[in-house]
């Protein structure tokens, strides 16, 4: 009869408590495990990404920025010592490459530092290397900025900063520093180019040809400064990435030498 018969499909509902459960449930126990398992590695996941987000891994320059010429057109260069404390800084601040070197006139006692820093893993780091925080750091009283433009050894026009810094007495000194950025191959001045979305983000592909690099040449004299600056400029651009990231190092010796000539008032 209809009340004789067995409903086998409804075993599993009448199951006594603690029997063995069937019909390919988990138990709940194995359930809480791979629950608690998830959440470990996920937490472990979490903290693997966070610490790749804060610190990025360093991404390499096809052609590193030590291969800029120490010896051009009469200027003769020697890497300046790096302090440990300055290498510290350069690492928080995200560079991934940097060149410091001083260049003197053979024969002529005059003097001017380039200085190159190449930001990559997260190109908005390059905001820490920028002269208005950099020479104050170091007791440089800030008195004046202005834009102006060199020309490049190749005939470049190149726009630039000149910063205009001193040191009060009795240990009074002057310095100027010309500068401009790098952004992905194209000269800029405006911080703002990079200092939104794109700076903050992390250079998740490693690809060396998003960037910002800044580029400061310094001396104590102006046409120093600028005499160095239309030297190297073509050096350093033919180095870090174009805007279709080709490196075009090194540089053909198929063009004649322009002028180094430079606009802009002198001081």
């Amino acid at each position: 009869m209809y009340g004789s018969q067995s409903d086998s499909g409804s075993d599993c509902l009448r199951s006594p408590l603690g029997a063995r459960p069937c019909c390919g449930t988990v138990p709940v126990w194995l359930a809480g495990v791979l629950a608690v398992m998830l959440l470990v590695i996920a937490g472990v996941i979490y903290r693997l990404g966070a610490a790749k987000m804060e610190n990025p891994p360093a991404i390499t320059l096809p052609v590193p920025l030590r291969e800029l010429p120490t010896a051009i057109a009469g200027w003769q260069g020697r890497d300046l010592e790096i302090p440990t404390v300055t290498q510290e800084y350069m690492k928080t601040n995200f560079a991934d490459d940097y060149v410091s070197r001083r260049y003197s006139r053979i024969g002529e006692g005059v003097w001017a530092d380039a200085y190159v820093v190449y930001c990559s893993s997260r190109p908005g780091g390059v905001l820490g290397h920028q002269p208005m925080k950099c020479f104050p750091a170091h007791g440089w009283i800030h008195d004046d900025t202005a834009r102006s433009e060199f020309v490049s050894r190749s005939g470049r026009q190149i726009k630039c900063l000149v910063h205009w810094f001193h040191k009060p007495a009795p240990a009074y000194q002057r310095i100027v520093v010309l500068g401009f950025y790098v952004l992905n191959g194209q000269i800029t001045l405006s911080e703002r180019d990079f200092s939104g979305m794109f700076g903050r983000m992390i250079n998740i592909s490693g690809n060396p040809a998003r960037y910002v690099a800044q580029v400061q040449v310094s001396s104590v004299l102006e046409h120093s400064a600028r005499s160095l600056a239309c030297e190297l400029a073509d050096s350093v651009l033919a180095i870090l990435p174009d805007q279709h990231g080709q490196v075009r190092w090194p540089i053909l010796p198929s063009h004649p030498s322009a002028t180094s000539g430079a606009a802009g008032p002198n001081r």
